[in-house]
């Protein structure tokens, strides 16, 4: 039973000696079971960490003790996670404990999708206010500067035409803002991300990306996903032009890995209902670029943060929102030399629970 939980589960015994570990604990510290029972929990936990003094203190108290964001230094992995740990006594005598620890990775990035919701919703009502409060007087001004530039001097000109250009770029803007109050249903049904994923390549490589190598790693087997495919290929879209991006126009070695998979085990409850949807279909895009700062992961998907000197700072944002609106969502992990953007969705079925028609 033990060996089936996915979270890791060690026994220890008196003098921290370990007695028993599941197979998510010999995968977390990277030992066999047979080598955790020879070593005591000092051996594979630094001495100063909290950890010891928990155990120690559900013995003192024979009651469980649980404690959160314990940061957990590995130095023979070079790893350091944040973990929450819950620890019991094992029967009545109080001196075996056992010791359950849950990364905090998974849980920080369902907070995150929260966050990344609420700032997509707050967007709709700001979209809709500057649509028409910006917009319109922009035409007059532009107009306006249009009828200066036709009657003035050469000089003034640079100016007005100045006018011109800015008023387009803010209008530009607004209108991508727009897309955040399109609160209309769409047309949702089974679709092949995989022909998501082809013509995303197809059009990069005819445009932006055409000096990027892409690599396609694809699980053949992959059932559809639940989702709108025009919205599904602007996401992709946005998030293989950002990896160009990061890589560069003058990249000898780009390379951008397009890959799926199907994951199993995580659910997430569908807002205003108590429904949990499955979240099986993983859509990942990684580049080599220089990677994402680790100050900006926090707000990376809210809106009007941008590493780019020309961006606006909404694409990240609209990404958000569109999965979030497919009850899906969106992470990303960090590194140098290989940022990951993986999109994690429902799949489809038909009523009866079988695989409904692909929408290629």
């Amino acid at each position: 039973m033990l060996n089936a939980l996915p979270l890791p589960v060690l026994t220890i015994g008196a003098d921290e000696q370990i007695l028993h570990c599941n197979h998510a604990a010999e995968a977390f510290f990277d030992y066999s079971a047979r080598l955790m029972q020879r070593r005591r929990l000092r051996d594979i936990i630094p001495f100063a960490s909290p950890i010891i003094a928990l155990v120690a203190e559900v013995r003192r108290r024979r009651a469980s003790v649980s404690e959160y964001r314990v940061e957990l230094t590995q130095p023979r992995l070079g790893l350091e996670r944040s973990v929450d740990v819950f620890a019991t006594p094992l029967g009545d005598d109080g001196d075996a404990v056992v010791m359950m620890l849950q990364e905090r990775t998974i849980a920080d990035k369902m907070n995150r999708q929260l966050t990344h919701r609420g700032a997509a919703r707050s967007m709709v009502a700001l979209g809709a206010m500057l649509a028409h409060e910006i917009k319109n007087p922009l035409a007059g001004i532009r107009g306006a500067a249009q009828l200066l530039e036709s009657t003035g001097a050469e000089e003034d000109r640079l100016l007005t035409r100045l006018i011109c250009d800015e008023s387009d770029r803010i209008v530009r803007i607004v209108e991508r803002m727009e897309l955040f109050g399109d609160e209309r249903p769409s047309d949702r049904g089974a679709v092949n991300v995989h022909g998501v994923l082809d013509q995303v390549k197809r059009s990069a490589q005819s445009g932006f990306a055409r000096h990027i190598r892409f690599i396609e790693t694809y699980d053949p087997s992959l059932p559809p996903v639940l989702g709108n495919r025009d919205q599904l290929i602007q996401v992709i879209l946005n998030l293989v032009k950002n990896a160009a991006e990061a890589i560069g126009p003058d990249a000898v070695e780009g390379e951008i890995t397009l890959s799926t998979a199907f994951r199993t085990g995580l659910r997430l409850q569908v807002p205003g209902s108590r429904e949990r949807v499955s979240l099986p279909i993983e859509v990942a895009v990684r580049d080599n670029g220089p990677g994402i700062s680790a100050d900006l992961l926090p707000d990376l998907f809210d809106p009007f943060v941008t590493t780019k000197a020309q961006g606006s700072g909404l694409g990240l944002a609209l990404v958000a929102k569109i999965v979030g609106d497919h009850g899906g969502i969106v992470e990303c992990d960090p590194a140098p030399r290989r940022t990951a953007f993986r999109i994690l969705l429902p799949m489809s079925s038909a009523r009866d629970g079988r695989e409904s028609a692909v929408d290629p």
